[in-house]
């Protein structure tokens, strides 16, 4: 089992830190880059373990036939990732194209 990002997805998720920060959401940079990191190991360890659904038309322009799972990270906070799921070389491969949160896209579900 393999999860890999996108590159859009990898930039994305840099430009997280400088807005959770920015936006004053934590206090210290270092506390913007560990909820990242946090994140990101999460979907990392545990994508292929979550209940996934499939991703409605509208999330297309991100990818073809897609899945999502939740991830919540707080009372107010809620993350999306939506990915899709390959086989290579005998391995499944979860390929992630989008990621969001409920304050973003949360209608759209």
């Amino acid at each position: 089992m393999n999860v890999l990002f996108l590159p859009e997805v990898e930039d994305y998720l840099f430009e997280l830190m400088e807005i959770l920060f920015e936006k004053e959401y934590f206090g210290f940079p270092e506390s913007a880059v560990h909820y990242v990191e946090d994140l990101v190991t999460d979907i990392t360890q545990s994508l292929p373990q979550r209940q996934s659904r499939n991703a409605p038309s509208f999330f297309e322009k991100y990818g073809n036939e897609m899945s999502y799972a939740i991830f919540p990270k707080s009372r107010n906070t809620v993350w999306y990732v939506f990915f899709n799921m390959y086989q290579e070389s005998g391995s499944t491969v979860f390929l992630v194209r989008h990621i969001s949160n409920n304050h973003r896209i949360g209608k759209l579900l």
